[in-house]
């Protein structure tokens, strides 16, 4: 029993490790860009957006379309980027703990 309250112990620690990382994410930005940087997305490390920056020379007429495909592309950017960070983090949280496929955490 000794061995089980020992896991648990590391168990809340992790937890508790767990949580303070995802308050720090929420303080990192990532920014995302699409068209060669005319439109860019800035979102935190818990993939809210923050802020857009929209090139002046995209806004015209008929470009509305193309302007909502970028828009699209460069929160995909932005968001796969935080998540890079979030694996990242993760690996040396759990010190390359291997976890089953299709488990991730936080559970």
């Amino acid at each position: 029993m000794k061995n089980f309250g020992n896991m648990m112990k590391q168990a809340q620690e992790m937890q508790s490790k767990m949580q303070e990382m995802q308050d720090q994410l929420a303080d990192v930005e990532v920014t995302g860009s699409a068209g060669g940087g005319l439109v860019e997305v800035t979102l935190n490390g818990k993939g809210e957006a923050r802020r857009t920056k929209i090139d002046p020379s995209l806004v015209g007429e008929g470009d509305s379309d193309m302007l909502e495909d970028l828009i699209v592309a460069a929160i995909n950017d932005a968001r796969a980027k935080v998540d890079a960070q979030m694996r990242e983090r993760m690996s040396e949280l759990t010190g390359g703990l291997q976890l089953p496929p299709g488990m991730q955490l936080p559970f």
